[in-house]
C-alpha cells in the first residue's frame, strides 16, 4: 500500500499545543522543502532555521535521497531556492560530496541557478570550496550562451557569472567559447534583449511592449508578472500575449505552479475584461488534464483558518489559504463526484460545479479566519450520513480547536469514528501546506501529501492503487 511514511508511533504536539504525529526525518524535509520559497515568514514562523538543522541529519541517513530531492523539488514541482540550498549543503557534508556534482546539473536549469547555489554556499559556509561544487558548475558552465550569460550576469549581485568562470576554471569547448568568457568576465558581452533592459531604457509603453513581443524573448512567467502592466499598456499586439498564455503547450513548457495563474488573475480582475479572465482559465485547465480523474464520491476540507492567511512570501500577495482554495477547486474539476467544505472554527459547505472556472472559484469564496477545527468535516459527514470514498484535507495541520483539541487527541479519531458509523472505509489524503513538521493521520489508508503543485494529486491515485508514495517516488526518482 503507498504512503508518505511508514505510521507513526510517536504522539507529539504542533505550535498551538494540539496533540499530533511526529514525522519521519525524510517525511518531514520533504513537506518542509516542497512547502517554503526558503527564508519566507509563515503564521507560526520561518522554519528555515529548522530545515537547516534537519538537512545534514538526513544528508547523513540518506545523502542520495537528498540529491534526488533537490531535482525533484526544481524539476517536477518547479521549488527553486530550496533546490540551492539542499545543494548547497550536499556539498558541504562529507556524505553528500559524491552526489553534489550530478545534483548540480540535475537543478541548474537556468543561469542564475548556479550563481544562487554558490552564493548561498560561501553565505553560509565561506570558504574553501568543495571541488566537487566547482567541478558541477564547471560541468553546466559550457553549456549557457552569450544571451544566458549576459542575461544572468548578475552585475548587482554579491555572486557575479564572472565570479563562477574564475572560481571554477570550466574547460571551453572551442577558442570561440573561450573568447566568451574572457569578455563576460571584462564586461564585453552584449547587452541581452530582455523585458527588464527594454523597460528601463524605453519605458513601460505600448512601443515597448510590441518591440518586446514581436521579439518573442518574453518568457511564460514574465507575462503572467507583466500582465496588468501589459494590458494598461495596450500595445497593438496583445492578442498574441493571450493566445500564448492560454496555448497548451506553451502552459506545459512553462511548469508553472497553479498559483501563479491566480496571482496574475488577482492583480487584473479590476482592470479586465473577460477575454483576459477567460484566457487565465482556460491556461489553469490546460495545466491540469492530464491528471488522473479522480473516480466515486471525494470529500474536499479546504482550511479557511487564520493560520492560513499569512503571504507564501514577502513578495506575494498570495495567502496559503488562497492556494488551499485554488487545489480544492483543482480536486473538484477532477472528481467524478465531490462535496466540497472550507472549514476554520466552523464548517460551511460551497455549492460548486465540478466545470466552474477554478480560478474564479477560489478568489470568490468567503474566508473568516478563524481558529482551526480539522475535526469538523468529519463530524459534518457523520451527522449528514455522507457516504464517500475518500476525504482530501488542504491544510497547515495546526489544529487549535473542537473536540479533539479538548479530548487531546489527533483527528485520526473522527476519521475512525466515520469509518465505523459509515461503513465507508475512505482513504484520508492530508496534504500539507505548510510544512511545520506534524500530522493529524497515521496508519492504513492514510496519505500524506506535500506541496503547492497539481502534481500533488497524481499521488491520490498512486496511494489507492498501492503504487508509490511521494516519498518513495523521491527515493526512485532518476533525471
Amino acid at each position: 500500500m503507498g504512503k508518505f511514511n511508514n505510521p507513526a508511533s510517536t504522539k507529539t504536539q504542533n505550535a498551538e499545543g494540539h496533540v499530533a504525529y511526529a514525522m519521519d526525518s525524510k517525511s518531514k524535509l520533504v513537506t518542509m522543502v516542497l512547502t517554503s520559497f526558503f527564508n519566507e515568514s509563515k503564521f507560526y514562523g520561518d522554519n528555515s532555521v529548522e530545515m537547516e538543522h534537519l538537512i545534514p541529519q538526513v544528508i547523513q541517513q540518506d545523502a542520495e535521497f537528498v540529491s534526488n530531492l533537490a531535482v525533484y523539488a526544481r524539476r517536477v514541482f518547479n521549488m527553486r531556492s530550496v533546490s540551492h540550498v539542499l545543494t548547497a549543503y550536499l556539498a558541504h557534508e562529507p556524505n553528500g560530496k559524491p552526489f553534489t556534482r550530478k545534483t548540480v546539473k540535475g537543478v541548474a536549469l537556468r543561469g542564475d541557478d548556479l550563481t544562487e547555489i554558490m552564493s548561498f554556499y560561501l553565505a553560509t559556509f565561506g570558504k574553501p570550496i568543495p571541488q566537487s561544487l566547482i567541478k558541477g558548475i564547471a560541468d553546466v558552465l559550457p553549456t549557457l550562451d552569450e544571451y544566458t550569460l549576459a542575461k544572468y550576469a548578475g552585475n548587482k549581485k554579491s555572486v557575479k557569472m564572472k565570479d563562477l568562470i574564475i572560481l571554477t576554471h570550466p574547460k571551453p569547448k572551442d577558442d570561440e567559447q573561450a573568447d566568451l568568457w574572457k569578455r563576460c568576465i571584462e564586461g564585453k558581452l552584449k547587452t541581452p534583449l530582455t523585458w527588464e533592459t527594454e523597460l528601463s531604457a524605453n519605458g513601460n509603453n505600448a512601443g515597448t511592449w510590441e518591440k518586446l513581443i514581436d521579439s518573442g524573448k518574453v518568457g511564460y512567467m514574465a507575462l503572467l508578472r507583466n500582465l496588468r502592466n501589459i494590458i494598461n499598456a495596450n500595445p497593438a499586439n496583445i492578442e498574441t500575449v493571450f493566445q500564448t498564455i492560454e496555448n497548451p503547450e506553451a502552459v506545459k513548457r512553462s511548469k508553472q505552479l497553479p498559483f501563479r495563474f491566480l496571482s496574475a488573475y488577482k492583480q487584473i480582475q479590476e482592470i479586465a475584461g473577460s477575454r483576459i479572465l477567460d484566457v487565465l482559465e482556460n491556461a489553469v485547465s490546460a495545466s491540469v488534464e492530464n491528471l488522473p480523474k479522480i473516480s466515486g464520491t471525494t470529500v474536499i476540507a479546504i482550511d479557511v483558518s487564520g493560520s492560513m492567511r499569512s503571504p507564501i512570501s514577502r513578495k506575494s500577495s498570495i495567502g496559503c489559504h488562497e492556494i488551499a482554495l485554488m487545489l480544492g477547486m483543482i480536486a473538484n474539476h477532477l472528481c467524478e463526484n465531490s462535496i466540497v467544505y472550507t472549514f476554520d472554527t466552523e464548517i460551511e459547505k460551497l455549492s460548486v460545479p465540478s466545470q466552474s472556472g477554478i480560478l474564479y472559484s477560489a478568489l470568490n469564496t468567503y474566508v473568516r479566519g478563524g481558529g482551526t477545527n480539522m475535526g469538523l468535516p468529519f463530524e459534518k459527514m457523520i451527522a449528514d450520513n455522507i457516504k464517500a470514498d475518500r476525504i482530501i484535507i488542504l491544510s497547515d495541520n495546526m489544529c487549535n480547536c473542537g473536540i479533539t483539541y479538548y479530548n487531546k487527541a489527533t483527528v485520526q479519531t473522527l476519521a475512525d469514528e466515520y469509518r465505523k458509523k459509515s461503513g465507508c472505509d475512505i482513504w484520508v489524503h492530508a496534504i500539507d501546506l505548510q510544512g511545520y513538521g506534524t500530522q493529524q493521520f497515521q496508519g492504513r489508508k492514510t496519505n500524506i501529501v506535500a506541496g503547492w503543485s497539481e502534481k500533488i494529486f497524481d499521488f491520490i491515485t498512486l496511494a489507492e492503487q498501492g503504487e508509490n508514495s511521494l516519498v518513495e517516488t523521491i527515493q526512485k526518482y532518476k533525471w
